[in-house]
């Protein structure tokens, strides 16, 4: 027996996050008589011209797939959109375009979609997540710092290139890799800044963090590890090579004595093990700037005149 209407769109929708096309309606027999009595009925919202939403509740994630169905053959969720599915940028809900990539694509930009044209994706350039066609993190990577080079936020690219390390959502060798077949795309050579990098891209959780790195590459000083591990305590700062540790704290900023009696705790346990572990309150990264700089200096050996 021949299913039903009902269960074929159910199972379409089903596989595609609540969305379907109208060529696919069509392709399990409706006609133009009974989409219009569906859109009547709100059983079928359009969201782009032959892309629909099936049922009155919007599905997450729905955007993404209508926008790439919407697209057409090959196209995939791509750049900031891919970041947000990969979780490395702040989803921003209904707010702004879809990103999408289409190889050899000539559809012109709908409502709501943002697309960029390729001459192809190679298939190891393209997955899925959750159904959705998709760049992987590696290629989502490489677009998202031709983006961001080009806006002059080079620093936010390395702390999402950061992130997708820390999460190990990329291996280093895929994303080497992706560099070479790509070496002149925009923002490559940021990558590769970055991934040879001795200490590798440097992930803050704070803008206390965010400040100090920023004097001590302002200051030249040698590059630290950030957001580390000695043993089993991960330190905001490290240079390993002059076993020197920076913590970015004060006591005002804590909870309480435990904490703060924690912290002391935790600079023995670091001290025993050979580490020098200065701490940099808020109140210096914005009124002793050069006096935190200054000292991180001499303790690394680099002079009192950087």
């Amino acid at each position: 027996m021949r299913p039903s209407f009902e269960v074929l769109i159910s199972d379409l929708a089903g596989r595609q996050l609540g969305v379907v096309t109208r060529a696919q309606l069509l392709g399990v027999g409706l006609t133009d008589r009974v989409l219009s009595r569906r859109f009547r009925q709100q059983r079928l919202r359009r969201i782009h011209r032959g892309v629909y939403l099936v049922g009155p509740l919007t599905a997450p994630h729905a955007p993404e797939m209508a926008a790439v169905l919407a697209s057409g053959r090959g196209a995939v969720v791509s750049h900031r959109s891919a970041a947000a599915l990969w979780s490395l940028l702040r989803h921003p809900g209904q707010a702004g375009p879809v990103d999408v990539t289409v190889p050899g694509g000539t559809r012109g930009n709908r409502p709501g979609v943002r697309a960029r044209r390729v001459i192809r994706l190679e298939p190891d350039e393209t997955t899925t997540w959750k159904a959705i066609p998709i760049t992987t993190p590696a290629r989502t990577l490489l677009d998202l710092a031709g983006d961001l080079v080009r806006e002059g936020r080079a620093r936010e690219f390395e702390r999402v290139l950061a992130t997708a390390q820390r999460s190990n959502l990329i291996a280093r060798t895929e994303l080497l890799s992706l560099l070479v077949r790509h070496q002149r795309r925009p923002g490559a050579s940021l990558v590769r800044e970055l991934m040879e990098n001795r200490t590798g891209p440097a992930l803050t959780r704070s803008e206390a963090e965010e400040r100090l790195l920023a004097l001590i590459r302002d200051g030249r000083l040698p590059e630290p590890r950030v957001n580390a591990m000695v043993a089993e305590y991960e330190v905001d700062f490290l240079w390993a090579g002059q076993r020197l540790v920076v913590e970015v704290d004060g006591y005002e900023f804590h909870s309480g004595r435990s904490s703060f009696e924690g912290d002391r705790r935790r600079d023995a346990d670091l001290a025993a093990l050979g580490f020098r572990v200065l701490r940099v309150t808020w109140r210096q990264l914005n009124e002793e700037r050069q006096v935190v700089l200054a000292l991180i200096a001499r303790v690394l050996g680099q002079g009192e005149g950087r």
